[in-house]
């Protein structure tokens, strides 16, 4: 085997890891926790069902990748909790060293090309970023929905602190915003939101 293939093959199999780290927000049913990987699945079929409501016209497949890859960083910083306030002082050191470390298994063309988008992702000036937050903003709000709001009555999440994560989402699509909003606002009149 050549050593790109090799690369490649190793790389393949670390991100397996990411099936490994859990993160607070319950599948539908409240069965048991969602993990990195089926969090990353579901953002990436819900950008490609839902891109015509971007705001901009947008690269669906790179805002896919882009859906994909975010998260890999996770299986060596662990996965940050939206409202833990403490963890996300430290997450932006803790996910660029693991960037760093897990990105390095590739071929150097493809580590590149990853860490590239990966920033992309991170600095939400483009139209794929803009919309690929909004799919990472919008899935865990759809799967806390449909379990009645528990996952913020369980850490005791506000109103504000949830609107003050969706201060960008307007940026990517006004319309999913707006939906976003909607179940907001039921959530504040029935108590799960305070």
């Amino acid at each position: 085997m050549d050593e790109r293939l090799e690369k490649q093959l190793n790389f393949i199999l670390e991100i397996d890891q990411e099936k490994n780290i859990f993160r607070q927000t319950y599948l539908s049913g409240h069965k048991r926790q969602e993990n990195d990987a089926e969090h990353a699945w579901h953002m990436a079929i819900m950008a490609y069902l839902l891109k015509e409501y971007a705001n901009e016209t947008i690269d669906v497949a790179k805002v896919m990748l882009m859906c994909l890859i975010h998260d890999i960083v996770e299986i060596e910083a662990g996965d940050t909790y939206a409202y833990d306030t403490e963890n996300l002082k430290t997450q932006k050191a803790r996910e660029d060293a693991a960037k760093e470390k897990i990105y390095a298994l590739l071929p150097k063309d493809q580590q590149q090309e990853l860490i590239a988008l990966f920033d992309e992702f991170e600095a939400y000036e483009t139209a794929e970023a803009k919309f690929a937050h909004v799919m990472d903003n919008l899935q865990p709000i759809l799967l806390n929905n449909s379990n009645g709001g528990s996952d913020w009555k369980d850490h005791q999440v506000t109103a504000q602190q949830v609107y003050e994560r969706q201060t960008k989402t307007k940026l990517g699509s006004t319309k999913l915003f707006n939906v976003i909003d909607q179940i907001l606002q039921e959530h504040i009149e029935s108590g799960n939101l305070l």
